[in-house]
């Protein structure tokens, strides 16, 4: 799992940081996709990113309220 994040950084530092300044006829760029991917990948995964975090702070929280109601019901019951 290390490497794999490690080929990850140095792929994507490769593609966003170093390429911009090798020539477009250079056949280096082959093998990476548009730049404007660079920079929409990102931003994709970090909204998706937020949003599951969301979503799962949002249904712990609701899990914890039925929970305290159902509670409160029992007291009162």
């Amino acid at each position: 799992m290390l490497f794999a994040a490690f080929f990850v950084f140095v792929y994507y530092t490769t593609w966003a940081m170093i390429l911009p300044l090798i020539g477009s006829s250079s056949p280096v760029h082959d093998y990476f996709p548009a730049r404007e991917w660079a920079i929409r990948l990102p931003a994709f995964l970090l909204v998706v990113g937020l949003t599951a975090i969301g979503l799962f702070v949002g249904s712990t929280i609701v899990k914890e309220n039925r929970k305290k109601a159902q509670k409160a019901r029992l007291r009162t019951a």
